[in-house]
This record gives structure tokens, C-alpha cells and sequence, in this order.
């Protein structure tokens, strides 16, 4: 068998099972369960690198494909998904598909230049520090945005392309962004998933979806 299959690169293999599972999702007019996904995904990226240092005997070629499949992972789950589901709450007027092959390339931009520096020795405060954001907090920020849009629908459109395309922008931008604390993380991890119950809790009792909104909207354009 090529590859490797131990517990260290499980959570990287879930989550872009639940990318995947996520474009069906958006694709279907599901995109409810396809933020679940997208966030879900984000979930599992948090802990895979903290699950795969557990194994202290792992060879070079092992790390060495751990991180080349996390890179490869993330931009089907943080590039290609949010576009899907972008285009989905749609961004498929004209300005929408330039915004969202820019996301992309961007994501794919930075992540190349992340595999090539990686190696580089920590800042002499010993803090932490992304150079730019990293690609993974779409998975924070769409959920929230599309959460947003459902207490003023008529803005969400404007706020889609704006959150894509300002996104985009920060993953190419040098700029330091400080790791999150473990309880930093947990803070987040609970906000976006109050978000995603509020969005499925949403469907339940019938509160309109952004999306519906804007495209009754383009329809009557």
C-alpha cells in the first residue's frame, strides 16, 4: 500500500472526507450541512498536528508526508469548499467567480510558500506568529458571516464578496498574526459551533436563509 495509515494522519483523512462530503452538500442546495462540513473540517485540522506529535517514533518519511498531506487537505477543505458554497449563496454574478478563483489561488499561494517555511527558526520572543492568516480561519469566518446574514439578509450578498475577497487578500498579506492559545481555541471552536446551531436551529423554525434571499433578488434583476 503507498502511503502511511496510522492513527497520526487519521483526522487529516476525515477531514477531507468531510470536505468532500460538503461539496455534495452545496451542490444539492444543502448548504446548511455544508457549512457543518466546512467547520467540521476545521475542527479535525485543529488537532491533527496536535494528534500526530503524540507518536515520538515517527521516521522522517512519515513527517515529511504528514505534512505534505495536511498542505494538500487543506486546500480542497479551506480553498475549494468555501468556494463551492460561496458560489452556492451566490457569488455566480459577475463579480463573484474573479473573487473566488483570487480566494483560491491565494490559498494556494500560501500554502506552497508555508511548505517552504516551515523550517524557519521561531522569533526571538518565542512566541508563535502565522505570517499572514492562515487558510484554516475560513472555517471560522464563513460560518459566522452566513450566521450574520440571517439578521440582515438584505446586506449578506455585499458581505459575501466583501469577507472572500478581504480573506483572500490576508492569506497573501505579510503581516504577523499570533497563534491561538489552548484556550484561545477553545473560545473559538465554541463560538463556531453556537454558529452552526443557530444556522441548522434556523431551518428548523423557519427563519429565511441569506442565500434564498439573494436569490429572489437576482431573479427579480
Amino acid at each position: 500500500m503507498i502511503g502511511f495509515y496510522d492513527y497520526t494522519v487519521w483526522m487529516t483523512y476525515a477531514s477531507l472526507v468531510s470536505a468532500v462530503a460538503g461539496m455534495l452538500c452545496a451542490t444539492t442546495g444543502h448548504v446548511r450541512w455544508a457549512l457543518t462540513c466546512l467547520a467540521l473540517s476545521g475542527l479535525l485540522d485543529a488537532f491533527d498536528g496536535k494528534v500526530a506529535r503524540t507518536k515520538k517514533d515517527r521516521t522522517d518519511a512519515q513527517k515529511a508526508f504528514g505534512v505534505q498531506i495536511d498542505s494538500l487537505c487543506d486546500i480542497v477543505c479551506f480553498g475549494a469548499l468555501p468556494v463551492v458554497i460561496s458560489y452556492h449563496l451566490g457569488m455566480f454574478a459577475p463579480a463573484g467567480p474573479p473573487i473566488l478563483c483570487f480566494y483560491c489561488l491565494a490559498g494556494l499561494i500560501r500554502l506552497a510558500w508555508f511548505n517552504i517555511t516551515a523550517d524557519q527558526p521561531p522569533r526571538a520572543d518565542g512566541k508563535k506568529y502565522y505570517q499572514g492568516l492562515p487558510i484554516t480561519s475560513i472555517a471560522v469566518i464563513l460560518p459566522l458571516a452566513y450566521a450574520a446574514g440571517t439578521l440582515m439578509p438584505e446586506y449578506f450578498y455585499v458581505l459575501l464578496h466583501l469577507v472572500m475577497l478581504v480573506t483572500g487578500a490576508l492569506f497573501i498579506i505579510r503581516f504577523p498574526f499570533r497563534k491561538p492559545t489552548d484556550k484561545e481555541l477553545a473560545v473559538i471552536i465554541a463560538v463556531v459551533a453556537a454558529a452552526i446551531v443557530y444556522i441548522l436551529l434556523c431551518h428548523v423554525l423557519g427563519i429565511e436563509m441569506p442565500w434564498r434571499w439573494v436569490l429572489r433578488l437576482v431573479r427579480q434583476g
